[in-house]
């Protein structure tokens, strides 16, 4: 298969090649080096992209010299990223529509207005990735390292978060509804104005957490809701939870030492066991 005179193959070498806007449907580009290539707009619906390097970083006499692939606005719905080294790669308003990016190293990458939702990212590496405002519904990002990540107002209901690593990262006014993050490590997140309600915090890490209002203005208030969450033995040591929505909230066993529970609603919520905030254990 030739594309705009390139041989489109497994284990091509095609860095630096000029593909935008190239039609590579079910194109085979397995292990293929694709390191600075330009697919702006490309259309690789069902591509086979596993293991393939998208970008580098190396020392040369003159310096360091540096390759990331752009994939603005490409179609990669269906495409096999599984393994892919997409290392600073843009991927802002690109199609990822359940997309295979199992494993795939995804750090600082640029994901911007990305639709991910269906993809299964189970044990990728988003670490410091961009993910601001992008549409991750039902994703499967288990045991995903997102640590530091910016997910700023994106969409994550009902994605499978459990075990993953969201250490540091920035969750504000990000939809979690109904997410499944059970034990997942939530250390230090931005969590200001998130929809949790509903979603499955079992075990989860929320120590020093901000859940804390982030509008203060009458006419827009946006509370952390985590509503009928299931935060059965959590640790949430020093989160901040002030006018947090706790309402129905299943807290038996969960941790809330040192937690500001200021103008918190806790109507309704199983406190069984709970560590409350002065260190007591509730009855």
């Amino acid at each position: 298969m030739e594309v705009n005179g390139y041989k489109i193959e497994p284990g091509a070498r095609l860095a630096d090649a000029n593909l935008a806007d190239a039609n590579l449907a079910d194109a085979n580009l397995k292990g293929a080096n694709l390191k600075g290539a330009n697919l702006k707009g490309a259309n690789l619906y069902r591509a086979d992209l596993s293991g393939a390097k998208l970008s580098e970083a190396r020392w040369n006499p003159t310096g360091m010299s540096q390759k990331y692939a752009d994939l603005t606005g490409a179609n990669l719905y269906h495409a096999d990223l599984s393994d892919a080294d997409l290392w600073r790669v843009n991927l802002s308003d690109a199609n990822l529509r359940n997309a295979n990016l199992t494993g795939a190293k995804v750090y600082y990458a640029d994901l911007r207005n990305a639709d991910l939702t269906g993809a299964n990212l189970t044990g990728a590496w988003f670490f410091h990735a961009d993910l601001w405002n992008a549409d991750l519904w039902n994703a499967d990002l288990w045991n995903a390292d997102l640590a530091g990540a910016n997910l700023e107002r994106a969409n994550l209901e009902r994605a499978n978060l459990s075990g993953a690593n969201l250490s540091g990262a920035n969750l504000e006014r990000a939809n979690l509804e109904r997410a499944n993050l059970k034990g997942a490590n939530l250390k230090g997140a931005n969590l200001k104005g998130a929809n949790l309600s509903g979603a499955n915090l079992e075990g989860a890490d929320l120590r020093s957490a901000n859940l804390k209002l982030t509008h203060t203005t009458d006419e827009f208030k946006v509370i952390a809701r985590l509503e009928g969450a299931n935060l059965k033995g959590a640790n949430l040591k020093g989160a901040n939870l002030y006018q947090a929505d706790l309402s129905d909230a299943n807290l038996e066993l969960a941790n809330l030492e040192l937690a500001n529970l200021e103008l918190a609603n806790l109507s309704g919520a199983n406190l069984e066991g709970t560590t409350m905030p002065d260190g007591t254990k509730h009855d």
